[in-house]
């Protein structure tokens, strides 16, 4: 496999979103050589603000787009089976409003729901009474009937954590906190500089293409840093979600039709608590300071509260998250009806270097988004190379059968001094590379400093060393949540520990190669 530690690579990805996490594990797998820079942390927008779910999109059966619906579908069990322990099942109740759709098109909808993908793993549809089920208990009277259906929920900045350290593994050289600055066609091929943003350490790298998976600042990158012209354009709509505490027993979801003809989800969430969202605003501002609005709280309260017996009000949501989905623009009026599909752009002038640019997609596709983008790389490039990430597990994803109970059963036998909840959420978290967190422990105090709350030193340590986290906040917020779970004494030590480390890499003599490494810790 040819290593891209060189300035002089096949591919420059710019971006560490999961499309750009997605193509370098795809690229470098197919031979191509790689470097990934992400100017902040890896999925630290777009990514790590979605609602959560590996889904065909029951709701844009509505707007015609059966072809990225069908995607969408194959994709759950694809997904399901490359990653069971941060990906797996989630059953929706989805409660009949005889005033918004009637019952014969929702039927309709979920037959087409049940067979325009292959569906092995999954079951399929079915009618509810709310009057007898379980699902019915924590729901007004008004709704007696409802349906009952499959998707997948997913750990979203983890599957793109997932992605860039199979790349990595693979021989990409992923950049976290760089910035490319500027990138110009130059003799057949692109001159780049990337900056740390950190250390502000510049380098410059070469390639022969150049791949623009920036995500909402994907206009930004065509017109700023490299002065390219592509037709295209990106309409950025912002999405917020509120996150408040357990309000019904059972592992199910609820979808909700609101007064609006738009869905709200009520989801399951880190064991303690219902995540809800989500909502569809055009967004003109910059996508690094995108937060939640007081409307959009009520907006989304007031939508599950015509549902739940006991009202959800502003005072009880504990944490809230908004992000910007950069969606092609395909010229709707209503933010709601973009299309969720996604477009590849391939500039190629004569003679000079191309660039690939994405525009739309959703976590779901992002395969394969990664695939068609590899396909075309290729092409551009001469070269060629079969796909082949639909039959190969993504790291810790390497489970017998996908059978994640039996996994954790087998964790908790051959590490009884484990507490149980903490075997679940390292077994979650980790898959089979749980192991290599682990190591030779044989107790709890062989992994370390204790922080409180489970967190020990080891997995903090690898975090650091294999999951590319420089912060506190990449570990508390992204490569998990228990930011929700630990108090603020927890956090900052948390925190600090990596403030620490950070500092004694920044301060370290340089490597043998004359060049400190400017991704993460590695």
């Amino acid at each position: 496999m040819t290593n891209a530690s060189s300035d002089a690579v096949d591919l420059l990805i710019v971006g560490g979103g999961v499309n750009g996490a997605g193509i370098a594990r795809d690229a470098i797998g197919r031979g191509l050589s790689v470097v990934l820079c992400e100017q902040g942390d890896l999925a630290g927008a777009t990514s790590s603000a979605s609602t959560k779910l590996i889904h065909g999109g029951l709701r844009y059966l509505e707007y015609y787009e059966f072809r990225l619906v069908r995607e969408a579908l194959q994709e759950r069990e694809v997904l399901l089976r490359a990653a069971p322990h941060i990906i797996w099942p989630l059953r929706f109740i989805l409660p009949h409003d005889s005033g918004m759709r009637p019952a014969w098109m929702v039927r309709i909808g979920l037959f087409l729901y049940d067979h325009l993908g292959k569906r092995n793993l999954l079951p399929g549809s079915h009618g509810v009474d709310l009057t007898r089920s379980p699902a019915g208990k924590p729901l007004t009277g008004e709704f007696t009937k409802a349906f009952e259906y499959s998707d997948c929920w997913v750990q979203d900045s983890r599957l793109v954590v997932l992605n860039a350290i199979d790349a990595r593994e693979r021989g990409a050289e992923i950049l976290t906190r760089t910035r490319c600055e500027k990138a110009q066609r130059l003799n057949g091929e692109w001159v780049a500089t990337l900056v740390n943003t950190d250390s502000g350490e510049t380098r410059t790298v070469r390639a022969r293409a150049l791949v623009n998976a920036a995500g909402p600042w994907v206009r930004d990158v065509i017109s700023r840093r490299t002065g390219a012209t592509v037709d295209k354009s990106v309409r950025l709509v912002k999405g917020s979600h509120i996150v408040v505490p357990k309000m019904y027993d059972g592992d199910h979801a609820y979808i909700f039709q609101n007064d609006d003809r738009r869905i709200v989800f009520a989801i399951p969430y880190e064991g303690k608590f219902t995540l809800i969202g989500t909502t569809d605003l055009d967004y003109t501002g910059d996508p690094g300071a995108v937060t939640i609005s007081p409307d959009e709280v009520t907006y989304m309260c007031r939508a599950v509260s015509r549902y739940f017996k006991r009202p959800v009000t502003e005072n009880d949501v504990v944490w809230s998250y908004s992000g910007v989905r950069p969606l092609f623009d395909d010229a709707s009026g209503n933010a709601s009806a973009v299309t969720r599909d996604y477009v590849l752009e391939m500039d190629t002038p004569a003679g000079q270097a191309p660039m690939l640019s994405i525009f739309g997609g959703k976590i779901t596709t992002f395969r394969r988004l990664a695939e068609e983008a590899t396909d075309k790389l290729l092409t551009a490039l001469g070269r060629k190379g079969g796909s082949w990430t639909a039959d190969f597990a993504l790291p810790g994803g390497d489970i017998a059968n996908a059978d994640f109970t039996g996994f954790l059963a087998d964790l908790r036998r051959r590490r009884p001094w484990l507490p149980d909840d903490l075997a679940l959420r390292l077994a979650r978290a980790y898959g089979t590379r749980v192991e290599r967190l682990l190591g030779k422990a044989a107790a709890l105090s062989d992994l370390g400093r204790d922080f409180g709350g489970g967190v020990f030193e080891a997995e903090l340590t690898y975090a650091a060393t294999e999951e590319f986290a420089v912060s506190g906040d990449d570990f508390l917020w992204r490569r998990s949540k228990l930011g929700l779970h630990l108090d603020a004494t927890i956090r900052d030590a948390i925190g600090a520990w990596f403030d620490q480390r950070r500092h004694a890499t920044a301060t370290a003599p340089e490597s043998t190669s004359g060049r400190l490494s400017m991704g993460g810790l590695r």
